[in-house]
């Protein structure tokens, strides 16, 4: 079997079982970086310096293995209001960002208008920021909030300013997994693959996840990458791969997270497995600094973003932190030349802080700096659903 994937043969369903359970990770390392090499033959690793900024943890989804999200009404709640957004946009830019990587809880007090406006005025403030917002899961919120159908949710966003979409909400896409995990009624399987089939479809490049360590087999893990190889052979629009490994602390879930060589094992397999996906990123946010260097050599080609921001994962325990300086270093230790780049993969340049000077950055930024809770004011001026939402906003107006 070894020969054959040398030998750039696309992996069955069942060699993949065998491969996953019986290969030693030693020859899974050599494979994929054979298939990482072939592809990326120039010796370039990239970056992207962005910002995750999660506007809101108000979140009617509750699911297990979230520990970010507070329900609707909790004193803990939050949304972000459109200066607080452009605060961090500016600040972005400042580090050499030129993106917003926007994601939230799904808020039912949270309209299809607001985020037209906050995109809209963004692209005015802002024309070549660019905006990588609002997942599959968080499209679906919307679509069924407005009562509108998600090709024309899409339609809308991308006209106010949505550039592409990150492929959050993911987990594992299997319904078996996803009912258990408590995430099926925010997106069964086949809606997280039909909201990207929509936006691929309309023009837009997305990416890929996967959260692997929770109640799934190896074989729904597999069964998770074949689906997404599928729809990609259909569409060509998604850009990049991303795994990480469940967080497990303060989670309703709870349990042991995975270790370092299982996430080699499983970036490998999804190297060998997703043979028409030209990127695969390492997840330093969950592995840290170290583990996401060895990636490289286990078929990640890019080292994901710099991040500025973090406030999800870091909310289940894991707080690595690495500034441009940090993620050049791991790149070039590994005997790699570093290159930034923008969510489509053209190359930008070489690092900011060689071209500027850059203030380090020892550890991410949050949600609010001052910890409060409570929704803007500017979130007044529209619908809300839930029965304390229209309470609070009758009260003000």
């Amino acid at each position: 079997m070894a020969d054959r994937i040398r030998a750039g043969a696309r992996l069955s369903f069942d060699e993949a079982v065998v491969l996953y359970r019986e290969a030693p990770t030693s020859l899974l390392g050599r494979l994929a970086d054979a298939r990482r090499r072939a592809r990326h033959p120039d010796g370039i690793v990239t970056y992207i310096i962005d910002r995750n900024v999660n506007y809101t943890n108000v979140c009617v989804a509750r699911c297990r293995f979230c520990a970010f999200y507070r329900p609707v009404g909790s004193a803990e709640g939050y949304t972000l209001g459109f200066a607080e957004i452009f605060r961090k946009i500016e600040e972005t830019i400042a580090l050499g960002g030129e993106q917003l990587l926007l994601q939230g809880g799904h808020n039912p007090d949270v309209p299809l208008a607001w985020y037209e406006d906050l995109f809209r005025q963004v692209k005015v403030r802002y024309p070549a920021f660019r905006l990588h917002a609002l997942s599959p899961p968080e499209v679906l919120h919307i679509s069924r909030l407005s009562q509108l159908p998600v090709p024309v949710v899409i339609e809308r966003l991308v006209a106010a300013g949505l550039d592409s979409i990150p492929g959050g909400g993911a987990e594992i896409l299997v319904d078996r997994v996803r009912k258990i995990l408590h995430c099926y009624n925010k997106a069964s399987a086949d809606e997280w693959l039909d909201v990207m089939r929509h936006a691929h479809r309309a023009g837009l490049r997305t990416t890929a996840t996967m959260m692997y360590g929770t109640v799934e087999t190896m074989e729904e893990r597999l069964e998770h990458l074949y689906r997404l190889r599928d729809l990609q052979d259909e569409t060509g629009g998604f850009t990049a791969f991303i795994a990480w490994s469940f967080q497990p602390h303060h989670t309703e879930l709870g349990g042991i997270e995975a270790t370092g060589v299982e996430y080699l094992r499983t970036l490998a397999m999804a190297r060998l497995v997703l043979d028409n996906f030209e990127n695969l990123q390492a997840s330093w946010v969950t592995q840290g600094g170290k583990v996401g260097q060895l990636s490289l050599a286990y078929g990640a080609n890019d080292m994901g973003s710099v991040m500025i921001e973090e406030n999800v994962v870091r909310a289940a325990g894991a707080e690595y932190c690495m500034d441009e300086f940090e993620v050049v270093r791991n790149i070039e230790n590994a005997g790699f030349v570093a290159r930034r780049r923008n969510m489509h993969y053209d190359i930008l340049g070489g690092p900011i802080f060689r071209e500027r000077a850059v203030p380090r950055m020892l550890e991410l930024a949050v949600a609010r700096a001052d910890g409060q809770a409570g929704e803007s004011d500017d979130l007044r001026g529209y619908e809300a659903r839930s029965t304390g939402g229209r309470r609070r906003r009758s009260a003000t107006s």
